[in-house]
């Protein structure tokens, strides 16, 4: 007959609780596992299965008892690295939903709203076109794949009860000022291509003030809108891949790495 103590109970609920932790907060957060279509069951669900793969793993070492106060410390610390991690990434796709809202305004289509049913919220169309183009390429690029793959390296980078050092937190903040520079970057050809036309009808109202501009320009300019988006896609997954890249780097400054 088998014999568990107490003592026994509270090194593995130790071992796997804040593994957990930290997996859960990063899911919560993360692209596609962090949308509102995928239930908060399968959610507990992907995070129970990973952190069973993932504390197999792991260096078996002597953990605090979890109900005390440096239990409740690294309980609260692994809450803010899992956040912090799946944010980085989920900036990526907000610059994405920034570059395609100032398009959408400057070509004349930022009252065209939807329903965004991934996060609940309502965004421009060509916010939408530009998230949903990302959402494919990330996952033909195994972005979520290689994600589990730098959650699974942040324990051996950062362990459960090493502390997070206030270099880890400034990287957050540096890598939020990348957001404006990837929506800029984005949103620069169509933008740029769009104010030229909007010169040119300047120039031709100006030459014949007769000409009712604003009938025929806000068509014209939808269209070619079109066309300039369709144009700048080819460089949309350079500094997509681009944004990701620095993303997992930002990530392992971080941790210390």
């Amino acid at each position: 007959m088998i014999t568990i103590h107490s003592a026994q109970l509270i090194e593995l609920l130790a071992a796997y609780l804040w593994p957990f932790v930290r997996i859960a907060a990063l899911i919560t957060v993360a692209p596609i596992w962090g949308t509102r279509v995928i239930p908060m069951r399968v959610r507990i669900g992907l995070a129970l299965a990973l952190t069973v793969v993932v504390v197999p793993l792991l260096d078996s070492t002597d953990y605090p008892e979890p109900f005390s106060a440096h239990g409740v410390l690294i309980t609260a610390q692994q809450v803010l690295v899992g956040l912090m991690m799946g944010f980085m990434v989920r900036l990526v796709f907000s610059a994405l939903e920034t570059g395609g809202q100032l398009i959408g305004m400057t070509m004349g289509l930022g009252f065209a709203q939807m329903n965004d049913p991934a996060n609940g919220v309502t965004v421009p169309v060509v916010s939408q076109f530009y998230t949903l183009l990302a959402t494919l390429i990330f996952l033909a690029l195994n972005g979520h794949l290689l994600l589990v793959d730098v959650l699974v390296e942040s324990f051996r980078i950062l362990p459960v009860d090493h502390l997070l050092g206030s270099d880890g937190l400034w990287s957050l903040v540096l890598w939020g000022g990348w957001v404006f520079k990837g929506a800029v970057l984005i949103a620069l050809p169509v933008v740029t291509a769009l104010l030229l036309v909007n010169l040119s009808f300047g120039v031709m109202m100006r030459a014949a003030p007769q000409l009712n501009v604003f009938a025929i320009g806000f068509p014209i300019t939808l269209l070619l809108g079109f066309a300039f988006m369709l144009a700048a896609l080819p460089v949309f997954l350079p500094q997509f891949n681009d944004l990701l890249e620095r993303s997992f780097a930002a990530m392992a400054a971080m941790l210390g790495r």
